[in-house]
């Protein structure tokens, strides 16, 4: 199948793309990498009026250091943090996370951005930017405002984003030299959605002690707590009760594998 008609539009700059999402005369989406809206327009799962491509504001494809902050414009693509656009930053949880996503060439496409608005519980980024507490910035109509990745992401594929807005920006604070991190998971085939994923954060030194379950049926699960090989099952139980004992086999494996990678 091939998309229903729309109107294309490829701002400049981020107001101009907030006063194009703010004329509500028209059904807009915005595209960034289209890993995702591209086949759900092909299928006419999304039949937008407007699609606003935002590929071309330079502000949205930073990545530099901001402070304690690594900023990401949403932008940023899988492929240029794979390839070092943030070296050694979160101990290299962030190269290491990106080269795990799909194949080259989607992640040649494929933007930090898109994935966390797209929120698809079962992504990469949603997972492990959870884990490193990371913040995103909004640009809207009026202002600007920001807020944890946790307050932003509501529910599978819904988000806190309101009519005119954009996210604009990927904020994710450093961790401990020390810190420990494990990422894992399970897919059938390359490519595919995993069928279950955890992110681990262990850093002593800023009292966190966190993970994240994703490809979940629910937005990804925070789980802070204490963690040994042991209670992993005792916390997917505890934190995800309306799965069923499949789901939860699946996912204290997950759990159990990134504990590993994290070096407990």
């Amino acid at each position: 199948m091939k998309p229903a008609s729309f109107e294309y539009e490829r701002p400049s700059t981020i107001d101009e793309a907030v006063e194009l999402l703010a004329d509500e005369s028209k059904f807009n989406r915005v595209l960034a990498g289209g890993q995702s809206l591209g086949p759900m327009l092909n299928l006419r799962l999304a039949q937008p009026e407007r699609l606003i491509d935002i590929t071309n504001i330079s502000e949205l494809k930073r990545a530099d250091r901001d402070g304690d902050y690594m900023t990401l414009g949403a932008c940023v693509t899988h492929s240029r943090l794979e390839d070092g656009a943030a070296e050694g930053f979160a101990n290299g949880m962030l190269e290491s996370v990106a080269n795990g996503i799909a194949c080259r060439a989607v992640r040649n496409r494929g933007t930090v951005g898109g994935s966390l608005a797209h929120a698809d519980p079962a992504a990469d980024w949603p997972v492990a930017l959870l884990t490193l507490g990371a913040e995103i910035t909004i640009a809207g109509p009026t202002d600007q405002r920001r807020l944890p990745l946790a307050d932003f992401l509501l529910a599978p594929f819904e988000t806190a984003l309101q009519s005119g807005e954009l996210l604009s920006a990927v904020h994710i604070p450093g961790i401990s030299p020390n810190a420990r991190w494990g990422f894992y998971k399970f897919c059938r085939k390359l490519g595919e959605f995993a069928e279950t994923m955890a992110a681990v954060l262990l850093d002593p030194d800023r009292g966190i002690s966190r993970a994240v379950i994703g490809a979940t049926e629910a937005r990804p699960t925070i789980i802070d707590a204490t963690f040994t090989h042991d209670n992993a099952a005792e916390l997917i139980e505890a934190h995800l009760p309306n799965a069923d004992w499949y789901q939860r086999q699946l996912h204290s494996v997950a759990l159990k594998r990134a504990l590993e990678e994290a070096g407990r």
